[in-house]
C-alpha cells in the first residue's frame, strides 16, 4: 500500500521543539522531493521546508530559517522536520507531500500547537 504518514505532532510551550516525521510505505523517498507544509486556520497553505530528492538538498520558509531542520533517514525511509524554538506563530496543520515527475503523494496532516 502507498501512503506517507505524518507523526510528531502536539501542544508546546514557546521557545520548545518537535520533530515531526514523515514515513512512506511502498515507494522510497530518495526518488521523491518530499516537503513539508502548514495550514493555519484562516490562512493559505505555505511551504516550510523540502528536500530534495536527486542530492538530498534542503530549502526553507524565510520563516523558519535557523529554527527548522529538515533530513531523511533512508534506512527508515522517512523525513523528518525538527522544529525548534517554536512560536504561537508555529501552530498550524503540518502536512508532507513526496512529488516524483507526476507522482505526488500527501499525507493526512499532525496538529502542531504552540501555547503556554
Amino acid at each position: 500500500q502507498v501512503q506517507l504518514v505524518e507523526s510528531g505532532g502536539g501542544l508546546v510551550q514557546p521557545g520548545g521543539s518537535l520533530r515531526l516525521s514523515c514515513t512512506a510505505s511502498g515507494f522510497t523517498l530518495d526518488y521523491y522531493n518530499t516537503g513539508w507544509f502548514r495550514q493555519a486556520p484562516g490562512k493559505e497553505r505555505e511551504g516550510v521546508s523540502c528536500v530534495e530528492g536527486r542530492d538530498g538538498s534542503t530549502h526553507y520558509a524565510d520563516s523558519v530559517k535557523g529554527r527548522f531542520t529538515i533530513f531523511r533517514d533512508d534506512v527508515v525511509n522517512t523525513v523528518y522536520l525538527q522544529m525548534n524554538s517554536l512560536q504561537p506563530e508555529d501552530t498550524a496543520m503540518y502536512y508532507c507531500n513526496a512529488v516524483h515527475g507526476s507522482e505526488i503523494y500527501r499525507g493526512q496532516g499532525t496538529q502542531v500547537s504552540v501555547s503556554s
